[in-house]
């Protein structure tokens, strides 16, 4: 199946930016819908909006409808057992990905790079009619289970989108409810249930061959997954190539941005033929590590004209570019190593003027208000002990790397 299938958007595509849009607009489809709600997450934390959502899962489930959610292993610690139990006990089908126990977890991520392959997509599908991708959690936007309440909310973004790409997504997430399904089965030695719900999932795919025509003056988009599998490169090659067919500006807005090596000369072959290019990064970190690791690779792009910026105002999250003003991503994908090599990831990317024009209004904005200008002179006289630890966390994440195999 191709995941770059083009869907006619009718209505056209709505940006939401942060819990304070996303969540009533995510709670209000879910109490609107019909038939079925398909939910994946990489964390779901029952604190505040997170409850709210729940909630509103609970009621789907209890009207009749088909509710299944998928959480991953290790983002499922905000989600209580009581809570889990209120679920399920509500009718919603609920399932972990790759399950760590909390004892051993620790122990797990450090002795085995397997474990290393999260699902950190953020995707619900409503009806199969309705889809909502972007890098947002379902977690609330002043709360972090590990830094506790935030003055100021997460800078993250979601896309709704209706149409056929949404029943893409609808197959997809069917697949990989599947096939985890299918693990516990086996476990459990029900293999004649869960060929059968294999099998039917297939069938699902196959009929999502079929390809969907644009509309003039459409919006068009595209569902981009990332998984190991058949789809390893798809986000970042998606990326490369809108970059290097950049005339006029890049424009990108990224939580954990470590670009491998193609990607980086990508971003400064741009900017040496005349394109401005610029990075709104983060300058508040949640992880020490993953900052500065990504403070290392600085030097080049500021050489090569590449604008820098740091958001600092709260935890930038989001995962957008916006390419020429029509081309656009919005998605769960991070441009580092555990999400462009490791991780199953979501974007989707549309082809629409209005669209793009109103995510780069949002990202001029966080610029303009929240930014802090990276200048090449004050870089390099950084302290000595920053630069340091700026090439540790560098070195570090390329072993790390090699442990799993893969070259970056």
């Amino acid at each position: 199946m191709s995941h770059r299938q083009r869907a006619d958007l009718k209505p056209p595509c709505h940006l939401l930016q942060g819990g304070r849009e996303f969540f009533p607009a995510l709670i209000a489809a879910i109490d609107a819908a019909q038939r079925s709600v398909q939910m994946e997450t990489y964390i779901f934390d029952a604190h505040g909006a997170g409850a709210e959502v729940a909630q509103a899962l609970m009621r789907a489930a209890r009207r009749g409808l088909s509710v299944q959610l998928l959480i991953d292993g290790l983002g499922a610690d905000g989600l209580d057992p009581s809570w889990r139990q209120r679920l399920q006990q509500a009718g919603v089908q609920l399932q972990l990905f790759a399950p760590l126990g909390r004892v051993w977890a620790s122990v797990r991520l450090l002795l085995a790079p397997a474990h290393w392959r999260r699902l950190h997509r953020k995707l619900c599908v409503i009806d199969e009619e309705l889809l909502f991708c972007g890098g947002i959690n379902v977690l609330d936007d002043h709360y972090d289970p590990n830094h506790g309440a935030l003055t100021a909310p997460r800078f993250d973004f979601t896309v709704s989108v209706q149409g056929p790409v949404a029943r893409q997504a609808a197959v997809a997430m069917s697949l990989l409810w599947t096939r985890v399904q299918v693990g516990d089965s086996v476990r459990q030695r029900q293999l004649g249930q869960a060929w059968e719900a294999w099998r039917e999932a297939l069938a699902q795919r196959s009929l999502a061959r079929q390809p969907s025509s644009d509309a003039a003056g459409a919006a068009r988009a595209h569902l981009l997954l990332r998984d190991n599998l058949r789809f390893r490169n798809s986000i970042e090659r998606a990326y490369r190539k809108a970059i290097g067919r950049a005339r006029h500006e890049v424009l990108i807005a990224n939580a954990y941005f470590l670009p491998g090596g193609r990607l980086r000369r990508a971003l400064i072959e741009a900017a040496r033929r005349g394109v401005r290019v610029r990075l709104l990064l983060q300058g508040r970190y949640e992880y020490v590590m993953q900052y500065h690791a990504a403070r290392s690779v600085y030097l080049d792009l500021l050489q090569a004209g590449v604008q820098v910026h740091e958001y600092a105002t709260s935890f930038l999250h989001a995962k957008v570019a916006v390419i020429d003003g029509h081309w656009s991503t919005v998605g769960s994908s991070n441009l580092d190593p555990l999400s462009l090599l490791l991780a199953r990831e979501a974007n989707v990317v549309i082809e629409d003027e209005r669209f793009a024009r109103i995510l780069q209004e949002r990202l001029e904005q966080a610029i303009a208000g929240h930014g802090r200008a990276v200048h090449l002179q004050d870089y390099s006289r950084r302290p000595w002990r920053e630069r340091l630890m700026n090439k540790l966390a560098y070195a570090l994440m390329r072993m790390a790397l090699f442990v799993t195999g893969h070259r970056y």
